[in-house]
């Protein structure tokens, strides 16, 4: 019998991470070492964006540089995993078995929001990717309900990875070394983490009204929307464990959550070991 799949929620900040790994990329080398392994990665990135939930089934997903104006050791970077389109299939198949929407294209490569953080977890680029595009006005409720949907594909062998970012305001950014961490980036964060430890589903979907620095935290939704779907595709007994690495720039929280269910090998924090 295949060992339920965790969920995986991480902040994938800005693309230079790779270069200069800290506590982020060290935390994802041990989430990709101790986690037990997939058979293949669905993943929902705040950088891929439909009308509709779209499931790529690339067989050869390409690496997709979608930033400017950083140094071209990044651009040179490559993360050649296979695809999985009998993964996107299954995709298909339990979206619109929920009555959900769903499209296809046969090309969509892997963007950044999904090869950086897969990079440190999983280098040698050997687990099948694929993923899923989110709709970035359809809101925190309808993000929720693709989750649910998805949640078979844990019993499947599949890790179901949300990426996009606890705290994604530019305003609050200082790019230098040791920025100190904005209290409005900490506030929001914090209540977060709370709310998320209480499984606190009704504060969370109406996050903008009323966590501390809401609106302030994400003036446009896409880069928490990822988060959402993790919520869904976790069981409700499932309380998520905080993983809070760094903040860089001052204004991003580098948080992870990870939903697991009790097994043979859990993810513990070291405090917890």
């Amino acid at each position: 019998m295949t060992a339920r799949q965790p969920v995986l929620f991480v902040s994938h900040g800005a693309p230079d991470v790779l270069l200069n790994p800290g506590a982020t990329v060290h935390l994802w080398e041990r989430l990709g070492a101790d986690l037990p392994r997939p058979r293949a990665v669905l993943v929902i990135s705040a950088h891929w964006a439909a009308r509709q939930p779209t499931v790529s089934t690339a067989a050869t997903p390409e690496t997709i540089h979608d930033f400017g104006g950083f140094p071209p050791a990044l651009y040179a970077m490559e993360y050649p995993a296979p695809g999985a389109p009998d993964v996107a299939a299954r995709v298909r198949e339990l979206l619109a078995g929920t009555g959900l929407p769903i499209d296809e294209v046969p090309d969509r490569g892997l963007d950044h929001g999904a090869w950086i953080p897969l990079k440190a977890m999983y280098p040698q680029a050997d687990i099948p990717v694929v993923q899923l595009a989110l709709q970035p006005y359809a809101g925190t409720d309808w993000h929720r309900r693709l989750g649910v949907a998805l949640r078979p594909l844990r019993d499947e062998g599949v890790l179901i990875l949300a990426s996009g970012a606890v705290t994604h305001n530019f305003g609050w950014l200082t790019w230098g070394t040791n920025s100190a961490v904005v209290p409005q980036a900490q506030a929001f964060a914090d209540w977060l983490g709370d709310a998320l430890s209480r499984d606190d589903r009704p504060a969370l979907l109406d996050y903008r009204r009323i966590a501390p620095h809401g609106a302030g935290a994400h003036p446009s939704e896409e880069h928490l929307l990822p988060l959402f779907v993790a919520l869904g595709a976790a069981e409700k007994d499932e309380i998520p464990l905080r993983l809070e690495p760094e903040y860089t720039y001052g204004g991003l929280a580098m948080d992870a959550y990870l939903w697991q269910t009790g097994s043979a090998s859990p993810f513990r924090t070291e405090q917890q070991q």
